[in-house]
């Protein structure tokens, strides 16, 4: 049924009361590699007008649900039962069912009998939606059916719809025998929708609670995170949508009368544009100096499976995480994307598999993350992105604070076959990367862009085309320990960096073992084990910054450096003074031989510096004889 002209009218006044108040709800559109800041950002294979098209239809998205919630806002201020009960509203586009608060859940049955146009049972036992549903704050919709339910959500040139809570709780429950089954539909092809150049259906909750289990989610979604399929968002707005101060109120009656009518007893005093109003409560609140608090959605997802949405899964603001036992695969761009203010998340045994973009991103502006037991295959960037660097490097136009973000942490995972790198640590402190496998990929584990206290320990890391682990550009405090690196053309590479590397097992590199490059103060290489083939074992010859080296085992590294190369590894300026001095010596003691030449053809000799110090030498003794002996009596005549 249409809305009645009450209807219609009351919503153009909320509108207009609200139009100066309310902004948009999503922030900017999810779409660019992490690269440039792990945020989810994509380079999105479109035209420009194909992207202008999605980003108006986002734009349009968002102006469509500030106009649903001004008006759910104000429609209870009218007083009366008919606003209580769900209704439904003409958007212009579409129509959007409106759920209201009660205390039980609305059902599949519930919504045969609102809706028994817009959702119908087909032959083949499934269900079409062909309006937007809306949860209104303390609304509770869960679907689910004994024998397993298929919901398609029509989706085609012609338009789409969204199933969207405001504040209310979405259950989508399944069983092992028979999971909730959920995709886009294109009635006029009759299968699944898979062009999302004119915008795509999709499910949101913003705020409230968020609750997935056993459910099979398909090709939902289009460009932005919050319209990318299944997205978890907050909202920093208050809870009970905005409305423009006293004049804000509807100047109809639930009846449809016209101002004021029977109520000319009741009409306050008035002049101009000042009304007097009695003490007590405000029947309607001046939002001018009220704090919007921030309201953050809660999520637990098990045992599903999300494929060929937009955004596998895209999440931010939110508190109380808990995703467990999930797969999400083929999804346009990143897989599960935290995207901002999410915190107490707990992400075990899900699997991120050939996506567009990476398979995990926690971006800026999430903390105490876990990621555990996870596995990240043949996503075309990253398999894990750990981005904890700060919104603002200074004042900004929004505000946003400078300090970085941290506690997150990535253990007993598996990375394998991604095309970037495995891991990677932008920025942030107090990041943990523990006990994972990494397989292939340019590099496997990354930490850059002035992290601090990173732990890289008890990995295996394995066929990397550069590097096993790299630790770049300005981190601080990192522990690199315990790791085995096979494979990789550089096993360890630390630049301009400060870390200790400890007591890790490098095998089979083919051009360093461990190499130091650039200011690397502090630093401390000892106990490792290398061996492979390459110019050396330990590159340090392009570090400076008083690093320490000692007790490495590199008896299985052969040396394949050429002659000069190994002149220039051991022409130290210290080597350089030492044998300066001795040639000098020596060639000092070959001027001497020259200057006492050959005399009276006799071979050179070296003259004794104190050759004319010595004592005189003793002449032999002398005969003097005697009477008796005629001269024969020989007496020793002593010289003076």
């Amino acid at each position: 049924m249409r809305p009645t002209r009450t209807t219609r009218q009351t919503g153009r006044l909320a509108l207009v009361a609200a139009c100066a108040v309310l902004a948009a709800l999503g922030g900017p559109a999810a779409g660019a590699h992490a690269d440039t800041g792990g945020d989810g950002d994509q380079a999105m294979p479109f035209t420009p007008e194909e992207a202008e098209v999605q980003a108006a239809l986002v734009a349009a998205e968002d102006d469509r649900l500030n106009q649903v919630r001004a008006i759910t806002a104000i429609a209870p201020l009218q007083g009366g039962t008919a606003w209580k009960q769900p209704y439904r509203l003409d958007t212009g586009s579409g129509y959007t069912l409106v759920l209201t608060e009660r205390s039980n859940a609305y059902t599949v049955s519930d919504l045969l009998e609102l809706a028994p146009q817009t959702f119908v049972r087909q032959s083949d036992g499934s269900y079409l939606l062909t309006e937007n549903i809306y949860l209104n704050p303390g609304a509770k919709l869960k679907l689910s059916t004994p024998g397993g339910l298929t919901l398609r959500m029509a989706s085609s040139a012609a338009g789409f719809v969204s199933i969207v809570s405001f504040g209310g709780e979405l259950t989508l429950q399944g069983t092992p025998q028979a999971p909730l089954e959920i995709t886009s539909w294109d009635p006029d092809k009759d299968t699944a929708d898979t062009d999302v150049r004119d915008g795509r259906a999709y499910i949101r909750a913003i705020g409230g609670q968020f609750r997935m289990d056993h459910t099979h989610i398909s090709t939902l979604g289009f460009w932005s995170g919050r319209t990318g399929g299944l997205s978890l968002t907050g909202t920093d707005r208050p809870n009970t949508g905005a409305i423009d101060g006293p004049d804000a109120l509807p100047e109809e009656s639930e009846t449809g009368g016209e101002p004021g009518e029977g109520a000319e007893e009741a009409e306050p005093p008035r002049n101009g544009d000042v009304t007097a109003l009695p003490t007590g409560p405000l029947e309607t609140p001046d939002t001018r100096f009220t704090v919007p608090d921030l309201s953050y959605v809660s999520v637990a997802i098990a045992d599903s499976e999300i494929d060929g949405n937009a955004f596998g899964l895209f999440i931010s603001s939110a508190a109380g995480v808990d995703i467990s036992d999930t797969v999400v695969r083929d999804s346009l761009q990143d897989g599960v994307l935290l995207h901002r203010f999410v915190r107490s998340a707990v992400v075990e045994r899900t699997v991120s598999e050939n996506n567009g973009g990476d398979g995990f991103i926690l971006s800026r502006a999430t903390q105490q993350v876990q990621v555990t037991g996870c596995t990240a295959r043949d996503n075309a960037g990253n398999g894990y992105t750990v981005s904890g660097r700060p919104l603002a490097s200074g004042p900004s136009a929004s505000g946003q604070p400078v300090d970085s973000y941290g506690s997150n942490s990535v253990s007993s995972s598996v990375a394998e076959g991604n095309g970037r790198y495995g891991i990677e640590v932008l920025g942030g402190f107090d990041v943990g990367v523990q006990n994972n496998r990494v397989e292939g990929g340019d590099m496997g584990i990354v930490a850059r862009q002035d992290a601090d206290t990173v732990s890289i320990t008890g990995n295996r890391v394995t066929g990397q085309e550069r590097q096993g682990i790299s630790v770049r550009d300005g981190v601080l405090a990192a522990t690199v320990t315990g790791n085995i690196v096979d494979g990789a053309a550089t096993g360890i590479y630390i630049r301009d960096s400060e870390a200790e590397v400890r007591g890790n097992t490098i095998q089979d590199a083919t051009s360093h073992g461990v190499s130091l490059v650039g200011d690397v103060p502090g630093s401390v290489v000892t106990f490792n084990v290398i061996a492979g083939v390459g110019p050396s074992a330990l590159d340090t010859t392009r570090s400076d910054g008083g690093i320490t080296v000692k007790e490495n085992q590199t008896f299985a590294w052969y040396d394949t450096s050429s002659f000069w190369t190994k002149v220039k590894h051991y022409a130290s300026p210290m080597t350089l003074l030492w044998v300066s001095i001795l040639l000098l010596i020596l060639f000092m003691a070959m001027m001497g031989v020259k200057h006492h030449g050959v005399r009276r053809g006799q071979p050179p000799r070296v003259r004794h510096p104190y050759d004319d110090k010595r004592p005189l030498p003793t002449p032999p003794p002398t005969e003097v004889p005697t009477g008796a002996q005629r001269g024969r009596h020989r007496v020793p005549v002593m010289a003076e």
